[in-house]
């Protein structure tokens, strides 16, 4: 446990550091708010050291199984003192469920809000739940192996435990330091780019950051009540558009494109093809039938239905419009729509469009095979065969989700919630993505302390794919 101890002291020192930007926000705009980020910093600050320093000398490498405990433990106690200075503003006025709730939302960056009357609120508090948001999106644990090395503790099982994704062991560099340092340079270089971007287009620049760090994060907190659509602008819009895109795209195969400099890159990743087909024909079903049901002129429907659908796609939950009052099926398909998510090594969230794309590759497969019983067909992501190794791990993936998912909603029905809001309130934590349908299609400070917990589970469920988390529960995991 000392090891354990060593690395979570650590983490939380560094965690406590970004307390310091919304304090100096908070003295920039004057809002009075600045006590309870100091407070919290130093809280934080004081319980990291309290776990460092008595192990400081402790010299061990990682085993796989501290990998998983560091990763799930980390999340847990990141989510509770992040939300502490949630706890001490006096502007939040928060209970201790909803400021855990809120907090874990942004570093899982689900979007999920309590939250309400947001345009009213201190700058510094809002600036904060997008910095959670930001922080979530890259991994804070991704970003500290790149120190871990230094201090006598071995990285590698912490990124194979937090990097997303069907294949665990592939690395973008050989060695994990560099690993972290090029997914962390993509990302910074993204948001950079994404925040210059809604500054042209029209934001402040104080709104251009906030939503740059939940549009790259795939996140979806903004600071204002109504969303990206408070900003009535065609042009944000489109930014947002593009980089939500671009940040559900795998962080490594932007990697690859930016060493090869070579844009058919993007072309020849199976994955992106199938992510882009996804996209295209959620785009045309939902703009067709909101111009042909007559909710909304031509170019509305073109506009704010892309918009929506890319922003649920993609599980950011970024809002123009309220999609769950648009008619018929629609909201159902659309909220459908988020159970593929992102691509594998993206900021999104959802099952991950690999594994869809292995799921329905399979599900061929086996027709095949009723036709053929004896011919041998193996399933390929482009020119490379997939092992049954593999694809067995995706079915088991999926089976464990589908069965997560239903108990939660089962659980949360339980709590006197209707099933529309339930069913929706789970897939949307699951999936990492916010909005739902029902009672939470805007958020969900009417629900009850149960029924958050329950969707704090789900939405930590989420972020670390399932079987991370769930791998503490088995009698397996703590045997010597």
């Amino acid at each position: 446990m000392a090891v354990i101890s060593k690395v979570l002291g650590l983490l939380l020192m560094v965690f406590s550091l970004t307390l310091a930007p919304p304090v100096m926000v908070s003295f920039w705009y004057q809002d009075n708010a600045e006590f309870s980020f100091i407070l919290a910093f130093a809280i934080t600050l004081a319980t990291g050291l309290l776990l460092w320093f008595p192990v400081i000398r402790t010299k061990r490498d990682l085993r796989t199984r501290d990998g998983f405990l560091i990763t799930s433990l980390f999340w847990v106690v990141l989510a509770l003192f992040g939300s502490l200075p949630f706890i001490f503003s006096t502007a939040t006025q928060l209970s201790i469920v909803d400021a855990v709730f809120e907090s874990l939302s942004g570093l899982t960056t689900t979007g999920a809000t309590v939250m309400t009357n947001l345009d009213t609120l201190p700058p510094s508090i809002l600036y904060y739940r997008q910095q959670l948001q930001w922080l979530g999106g890259i991994g804070i644990i991704v970003i500290a192996v790149a120190i871990l090395p230094m201090l006598g503790v071995g990285g590698m099982q912490l990124y194979r435990a937090e990097a997303p994704g069907p294949v665990k062991d592939s690395k973008l560099t050989p060695r994990i330091t560099e690993t972290a340092k090029a997914l962390f340079l993509i990302y910074l270089s993204l948001t950079v780019a994404c925040t210059l971007s809604y500054w042209l287009a029209g934001m402040s620049f104080f709104d251009a950051i906030c939503h740059a760090f939940s549009t790259v994060a795939i996140g979806g907190f903004s600071t204002h009540d109504a969303s990206i659509g408070h900003f009535q602008s065609p042009a944000i819009m489109l930014v947002a558009m593009f980089f939500m895109l671009v940040s559900a795209i795998n962080f490594a195969l932007h990697f690859t494109v930016w060493r090869e400099r070579s844009l058919r890159t993007y072309l020849n990743d199976p994955e992106f093809r199938f992510y882009s087909v996804m996209v295209l024909v959620g785009t045309v079903i939902t703009v067709t039938y909101l111009y042909f049901t007559h909710t909304y002129s031509m170019k509305h429907s073109l506009l704010e239905g892309s918009f929506e659908l890319v922003s649920i796609l993609t599980t950011t939950g970024f809002g123009v419009a309220d999609f769950s009052a648009w008619p018929t099926f629609l909201p159902f398909m659309i909220f459908m729509f988020a159970f593929m998510g992102g691509c594998a090594g993206s900021t999104g969230g959802g099952i991950k469009m690999i594994r869809v794309m292995l799921i329905f590759k399979q599900g061929i497969r086996e027709i095949y095979r009723l036709i053929h019983p004896n011919a041998v067909f193996p399933i390929k992501l482009g020119t490379k065969t997939v092992s049954n190794r593999v694809v067995e791990a995706v079915w088991g993936f999926f089976a464990v989700y589908v069965i997560a998912y239903l108990t939660m909603t089962l659980a949360l029905l339980a709590t006197k919630t209707d099933f529309v809001t339930a069913f929706t309130a789970v897939g949307a934590c699951l999936n990492n993505l916010g909005p739902g349908l029902g009672d939470v299609s805007a958020h969900y400070g009417g629900l009850n302390a149960p029924a958050k917990w329950i969707l704090c589970f789900a939405m930590l469920l989420g972020r670390l794919e399932v079987f991370t988390l769930l791998v503490l529960f088995t009698p397996a995991f703590w045997r010597k």
